[in-house]
């Protein structure tokens, strides 16, 4: 299943991907109850994709994630991303640091190779910002909720106003012209002009 997801993802021209030790019915890194899969099942699954990798000549970027730090300690967490690094995986993330020192650290026991921090504001782990990120060593960094927790207050906010004050409030700017050619609307004109279409002969 991992080699074959793998194959899919560089098909499709992804650049990089997790391999996780959590179990199958995974949930968020920084929620409460993880479960990880026993550490020889974690290995399978990056010499799995890493075979993959190299059957089809990729340079995708195999992340190996563990989340074995809320169950099983920091130690057990070092230890299988030494394993999944000598394995062949390009990147590690060790999810869910629990203080900053925890995270200078984990670069530095795992150094020279590049981990990924996933900062997740709010979450199990303390702010980090780029900058202090770039300090402590880290060569990736992901904000994971940067779209959707901004989008979600929004729209939360937009919605309260409509039922408090009976109007959105949209900025003037924001037309609805402006918002489809957010989404495409100039490539969907080209297409069609260039297909001796007429569906947007009269404008729009």
């Amino acid at each position: 299943m991992v080699a074959n997801s793998v194959a899919q993802y560089i098909r499709a021209g992804v650049a990089g991907f997790h391999i996780e030790d959590q179990i199958q019915n995974k949930r968020c890194g920084h929620l409460q109850g993880k479960k990880v899969v026993p550490a020889d099942e974690f290995y399978q699954r990056i010499r799995a994709a890493k075979g993959a990798k190299n059957r089809l000549r990729s340079d995708i970027v195999l992340i190996a994630r563990t989340d074995a730090l809320q169950s099983l300690g920091y130690e057990e967490c070092i230890k299988r991303l030494k394993v999944a690094r000598e394995i062949g995986a390009d990147v590690g993330l060790l999810e869910g640091f629990t203080s900053k020192e925890m995270a200078k650290q984990a670069v530095q026991d795992l150094a020279p190779w590049p981990l990924l921090l996933n900062m997740v504001e709010n979450g199990a782990s303390p702010i980090i910002t780029t900058a202090e990120a770039k300090e402590m060593g880290f060569r990736i960094m992901i904000f994971s909720f940067a779209s959707i927790a901004p989008a979600y207050v929004a729209i939360r906010d937009s919605l309260q106003r409509l039922k408090k004050e009976g109007i959105v409030g949209t900025s003037k700017d924001l037309t609805p012209r402006k918002l489809f050619e957010v989404c495409g609307l100039k490539d969907s004109m080209m297409i069609d002009i260039e297909a001796g279409g007429m569906a947007f002969a009269d404008g729009v």
